[in-house]
């Protein structure tokens, strides 16, 4: 699936466009309940205020998953570091069609991904090892889980690398 250009027909100021990285483009962009821009480029997130103003400009491998809430009306970003940004949208045909952009760009960056099972005290949510796609085409594999995955845990780090090897070996990666 190809980039494809701005599909929004308001443009993000000038101040906010800047803040992306040298090269890249915005592909949709939605401004938010509270001012801001939510800026969703090829290589990053970017969400600033509309003069540029506390802009956060994060790659794509930055985030584990994207979670609506219809009551709030917002979109929640769920960071691979375990923090969580919400994001307010307004409810309108751009904000559906900006989320539907967030979550192709979150897709687009993972090729693979499988639950870590058989740890001790089973988890309601397992972790997951994902083999991910970095903007320059690069491949790596990352931990997605919450804090209390124990990799001191002989048992937890086996189980962690037992599935981070299957995913490294199918894509050809050494381990």
């Amino acid at each position: 699936m190809g980039d494809v250009p701005l599909r929004r027909a308001g443009r993000p100021p000038g101040e906010v466009l800047a803040l992306l990285p040298r090269g890249d483009r915005a592909l949709d962009a939605v401004v938010l309940a509270d001012g801001r821009w939510a800026v969703v480029a090829r290589t990053v997130l970017l969400v600033a205020g509309a003069d540029g103003a506390g802009g956060v400009a994060r790659p794509w491998t930055d985030v584990d998953r994207g979670s609506l809430d219809p009551e709030a009306g917002g979109l929640t970003v769920h960071w691979v570091d375990g923090t969580r940004t919400a994001l307010p949208l307004v409810d309108s045909g751009a904000a559906a069609r900006w989320a539907r952009s967030f979550r192709e760009r979150v897709q687009q960056s993972v090729v693979r991904s499988l639950p870590v099972t058989g740890l001790p005290g089973r988890p309601a949510t397992p972790p997951r090892v994902a083999l991910r796609r970095a903007a320059d085409g690069t491949l790596f594999t990352q931990l997605l889980g919450d804090a209390r995955v124990d990799l001191a845990d002989p048992a937890t780090l086996a189980a962690v690398v037992a599935v981070e090897d299957e995913l490294r070996s199918s894509a050809g990666l050494p381990r």
